[in-house]
């Protein structure tokens, strides 16, 4: 097996292929020898799991993945990857990659035809400027599951990791809390990569969960708050809701103080309970429809 990140290595294939990266599809790829396993050992790549690999690069994680788990299935947008991995990948029979955009993709047909009486996870090194969209995409199909284990830019990582209820919480962090949890795994510095990017990463790690699913009575208004709520989040929440959701200050007010919160109260200050009463409350009291 080549080793995948060794810089005369993928300048050989580089240069073999005739590739050249794409500032279009963010691709950076990893060439720190200890990221990938790390990634792997998170991202349960271990028997009786089947793994959906997001981007593949020339194969550094892939490999990893493949190496533990029972299946990997990687969605490649890039076709002119594809021929490099088989070269790089050609050892692995239980390695599959599909040209595709992962945003188009059907992963509930994927994980039924490819995962037959497996347990599922997701992996990736995401590219920066589709981060948000890929992880909200996997959230909201609700596909089955354990872990979705990414590489994200490291202030992303913050805001998706971020308590609820501080500064450092926003809109992206309410909306994967709704879904499950989020935690920071471990850092990874820009000098990991080719071509190296401008920032620093992390990896973090998603865990599917209900709790907050089955709390909160209507999805639609959970989401419509949020949104309301952080697009203004320097004022009070009954300054942000009263114009973005046409509710009186009053109201909100009235709702607030059930939820044993101040009048002044930002969208930041509430914990993901908080906001669990809140939307109940304004769902029940049918001062807004959907």
């Amino acid at each position: 097996m080549k080793n995948l990140t060794n810089i005369n290595v993928i300048k050989g294939l580089l240069e073999k292929y005739g590739f050249t990266f794409s500032k279009g599809l963010g691709q950076n790829f990893l060439i720190n020898p200890s990221v990938c396993p790390k990634i792997a050992e998170y991202g349960f790549a271990q028997k009786g799991y089947g793994i959906i690999e997001i981007g593949t690069g020339f194969g550094t994680l892939s490999a990893e993945l493949a190496k533990g788990a029972d299946k990997v299935v990687a969605i490649e947008i890039d076709s002119r990857l594809i021929p490099v991995l088989d070269e790089t990948m050609g050892e692995f029979d239980n390695f599959k990659v599909i040209n595709a955009d992962i945003m188009k993709t059907d992963l509930s047909a994927l994980i039924k035809s490819e995962f037959q009486g497996m347990k599922t996870a997701v992996c990736a090194n995401l590219p920066y400027y589709i981060t948000s969209p890929v992880i909200m995409m996997l959230l909201e199909s609700e596909i089955p599951v354990e872990a979705i284990t990414v590489m994200v830019q490291k202030e992303a990582a913050q805001r998706l990791c971020a308590k609820m209820g501080t500064r450092e919480s926003g809109a992206i962090t309410a909306a994967v809390n709704y879904y499950g949890s989020a935690k920071l795994l471990f850092h990874v510095s820009r000098g990991s990569f080719m071509p190296a990017p401008n920032v620093d990463s992390a990896v973090i790690q998603i865990r599917p969960d209900s709790k907050y699913r089955d709390k909160i009575q209507d999805k639609a208004l959970y989401f419509k708050v949020i949104k309301g709520a952080f697009a203004q989040r320097r004022k009070t929440l009954a300054n942000s809701l009263s114009s973005s959701m046409e509710i009186s200050k009053e109201k909100i007010y009235g709702l607030l103080e059930q939820c044993g919160l101040e009048k002044n109260s930002r969208c930041e200050q509430l914990t993901m309970e908080n906001w669990t009463d809140f939307v109940n409350l304004l769902k029940n009291l049918s001062l807004i429809h959907i």
